[in-house]
């Protein structure tokens, strides 16, 4: 059964039915907008840093930190020997790719109107909430093997945690978004990371350790 299942299978379970339940309670307008709209009033107060915090995922911020990141470890890689040492960056470029073409036909379908305090349609799910959680969240990835002590590694890890907890915060406080449309964008890239993980590992070929260059 293992050779046809992956083993985190089962782990992919909670958020992909979280995100089929909100994205259902969007479409269908149902009683979980109420409490989404209770919570935006009581969080949303555009300020200065609020700001800040949404523009962490921009597609003008995101994407040049996750292209430095990815040539950084194709540079690490191929000085080490590593075989392959192109792939596991291509794929999270590929990653980066696939995210408008999964969170635009949604948008589209659900046509979720704005908030108060920036009206409009089309939001949901949060596209600047899986442009951050794709780009920081491929660029931890990438960089946990290279980062030699167990201290740093958990360091990258909340780092990429509180990034993207702050990308959140920053656009439901602004007010650019309503809370549930960051929790979906979450939700699906959670799926998208952990399917990312497994690929990389799969994928990946035994060869001289990153930390000694060839």
């Amino acid at each position: 059964m293992s050779r046809l299942f992956p083993p985190f299978l089962p782990s992919l379970g909670l958020p992909a039915v979280l995100f089929g339940l909100i994205t259902w309670q969007v479409a269908a307008g149902g009683p979980l907008l109420d409490a989404d709209a209770r919570v935006s009033r009581a969080l949303v107060h555009p300020d200065r840093g609020s700001e800040l915090l949404a523009d962490l995922g921009n597609v003008e911020v995101a994407l040049p930190v996750l292209l430095a990141v990815l040539a950084y470890v194709g540079w690490r890689r191929r000085a080490a020997g590593a075989v392959r040492w192109w792939l596991s960056p291509a794929l999270a470029a590929l990653l980066m790719l696939v995210v408008p073409l999964l969170i635009v036909p949604v948008k589209e379908l659900t046509d979720r109107p704005g908030t108060p305090v920036h009206p409009g349609s089309g939001f949901f799910p949060s596209g600047h909430t899986a442009t951050a959680a794709v780009a920081y969240g491929t660029a931890a990835v990438l960089l946990l093997p290279l980062v030699r002590t167990v201290l740093a590694r958990r360091a990258l890890v909340v780092a990429c945690v509180v990034v993207n907890a702050g990308v959140g915060f920053g656009l439901v406080r602004r007010g650019y978004h309503w809370p549930l449309d960051v929790v979906a964008g979450w939700c699906l890239c959670a799926v998208l990371l952990t399917l990312f993980v497994w690929v990389v590992r799969k994928t990946a070929v035994p060869g001289p350790p990153t930390g000694q260059p060839k």
